[in-house]
């Protein structure tokens, strides 16, 4: 059953409501929805059938309208909530916006082809996740497109080395030798899927040389005690929602020394009140630990579910603070803001990995043995745990034994 323009707006509004979207918004998406229905009535054209190129006109359409009725350009950032609302519409109506792009010229239907092939083996074959399966077609389109537009959809079985070196040639600028070699590992997945497709005549995957990266070569950012105390300081002064949230998750993340992923899949089952535990999923291991739930730690997360946290069916415990309310995607931006406000500004990376390192730091300064700070951290093994503790310098100078020399025979 086709619905009317009408009812389509209705179930809209009804949508952004069950989302927790204010009622203002709610009001102002409906009416730019609205609006572009009637737009695309009076052409005769279906919501289904709308293409980028026409969402475009519309709104040019909609800039000039609003300088005739006010006698001036709209804000830099007005045609945000339009778009909004129009691209809410179209969601709702094809079920994805923007729409998957059309072949026009054979390259295009051959790169599109392999890489839809690509895609499903990646997913069913491979099982890998989505992160994961977003980068290795990033990756093989932009190969695809470098290397289609130069050789022609012909081309492509007559692959090189050469035609391999020149695309890493290009890839390498600016790139460092660890982002390099992460491109070198997706470009070689890309062309083994090739190979075995039939769409090159030889396997040039051995051929990808990627940069060699030592052990322990690199030391990361960590905090000091002093340094934690302020940004937790700063971020506990903050009693807007949001301040609350990131004061109990930079709390989880200097105690615990937690992984970013940990946190954001904390769920409100995951804590014992009574027992005072906290059950932690490791994002890496798929094991689950159980912690002592300390008290600075549960007042932090009781004082945002109390008086920060929006009112959601969402199990998570850390969310959005603007509708639609679902849990948070990443936490470096909270992480770096709230080293901002506090004026740190550690070298190097910023993100929330420096809290785990210094906890790992902290604890060997304490004399606590390797294998628990393993266990704390979720590490299977030991030689996970030991690159954390390559920062603690002063410490395993202090341990380390004096070179054998030559004795000098009276």
């Amino acid at each position: 059953m086709i619905k009317s323009d009408c009812e389509v707006i209705t179930e809209l509004g009804a949508i952004l409501t069950r989302q927790r979207y204010s009622p203002v918004v709610v009001r102002n998406y409906c009416t730019y929805a609205r609006d572009f229905a009637d737009h695309l009535a009076h052409r005769n054209i279906l919501i289904a059938d709308v293409t980028e190129a026409q969402v475009e006109q519309y709104l040019r359409e909609a800039v000039a309208l609003f300088q005739r009725r006010h006698g001036r350009l709209p804000g830099p950032r007005w045609h945000q909530i339009p778009c909004a609302g129009i691209h809410a519409l179209l969601r709702l109506v094809r079920g994805r916006w923007k729409p998957a792009p059309d072949a026009t010229c054979a390259v295009d239907a051959l790169k599109f082809a392999i890489c839809d092939a690509y895609e499903t083996w990646l997913h069913e074959e491979r099982g890998l996740a989505r992160s994961s399966i977003d980068a290795l077609l990033w990756e093989a389109r932009h190969f695809l497109t470098w290397h289609l537009e130069r050789c022609g959809a012909e081309g492509l079985m007559d692959l090189s080395v050469s035609d391999i070196d020149l695309y890493m040639d290009q890839r390498a600028v600016k790139l460092t030798r660890s982002s390099l070699k992460a491109v070198a590992e997706r470009f070689r997945s890309l062309l083994r899927h090739l190979y075995r497709t039939g769409r090159i005549a030889t396997d040039l995957s051995p051929h990808i040389i990627a940069p060699l990266l030592y052990a322990y070569e690199g030391v990361p950012s960590i905090l000091e005690p002093g340094q934690i105390a302020v940004v937790l300081e700063s971020a506990g002064a903050d009693k807007t929602p949001a301040g609350l949230r990131d004061h109990a998750i930079l709390r989880l993340l200097a105690t615990y020394g937690l992984r970013s992923g940990e946190i954001r899949n904390l769920r409100i089952d995951d804590i014992d009140w009574r027992r005072e535990t906290l059950r932690i999923r490791h994002s890496k291991t798929q094991a689950c630990s159980f912690l002592p739930l300390m008290e600075p730690v549960g007042e932090a997360v009781l004082a945002y579910l109390r008086s920060g946290r929006p009112a959601t069916d969402v199990r998570e415990i850390f969310i959005r603070t603007r509708a639609p309310y679902r849990k948070l995607d990443k936490l470096y931006g909270i992480v770096r803001r709230r080293l901002r406000d506090a004026s740190i500004q550690p070298p190097g990376k910023c993100g929330p990995h420096i809290f785990r390192h210094a906890r790992a730091v902290e604890m060997l300064r304490a004399s606590v043995p390797q294998k628990i700070i393993g266990d704390l951290l979720g590490h299977r093994s030991t030689a996970s745990t030991a690159p954390y503790l390559k920062l603690a310098t002063e410490d395993l100078r202090a341990i380390a034994l004096d070179v054998p020399g030559t004795e000098v025979l009276a």
